[in-house]
């Protein structure tokens, strides 16, 4: 490179900073950048930047899991070296195996539990059915009644209504 060309390189980096270097690139074709640690004309240091450049762009349309867990580490700066895609395959592929494991256990689980059931070893769950919140005045009713109802050991309040509403009893 000529003696011009580093001039300007040099005079473009004090200007405005340097440029941004194409660090890798995920299974999906997102982009992943860095711009190297600089200081300003100024003599203020400006830290190291990461980013990615998604090939999805519209905010709206991002969903977990569009990144790579490695990759998300990386520009997080949880870890140093950008992943490569050896790793990011062999870390996948464990998690295939981990979810195929934990899918195998549930099921043998549910046999296990099936078969104490069965025996009579474990009292099988209670399934109770919610009617209302208990703090309303008319749980377990349809609708709140004006007059209140009592039978035996249950008791229902009646619904308030302010004197001169026309709708209340005549007293």
């Amino acid at each position: 490179m000529g003696r011009p060309w580093q001039a300007l390189r040099a005079l473009r980096l004090r200007l405005l900073g340097p440029e941004k270097e194409l660090v890798g690139t995920d299974q999906f074709g997102n982009k992943y950048y860095r711009v190297p640690k600089h200081e300003t004309r100024g003599g203020q240091i400006i830290p190291e930047r990461r980013f990615v450049e998604a090939i999805n762009r519209q905010a709206y349309q991002y969903e977990m899991g569009d990144f790579p867990i490695e990759w998300e580490a990386w520009i997080r700066k949880k870890r140093n070296d950008p992943p490569t895609i050896e790793e990011i395959l062999k870390n996948e592929n464990y998690r295939e195996e981990m979810k195929q494991k934990i899918k195998d256990v549930s099921e043998k689980d549910k046999l296990l539990q099936a078969k104490e059931y069965e025996k009579g070893l474990v009292a099988e769950p209670v399934h109770t059915q919610v009617k209302g919140h208990a703090s309303a005045p008319y749980y377990g009713k349809k609708e709140p009644s004006q007059d209140p109802t009592s039978a035996a050991s249950t008791f229902q309040p009646g619904s308030w209504m302010p004197p001169g509403s026309g709708s209340g009893h005549n007293k």
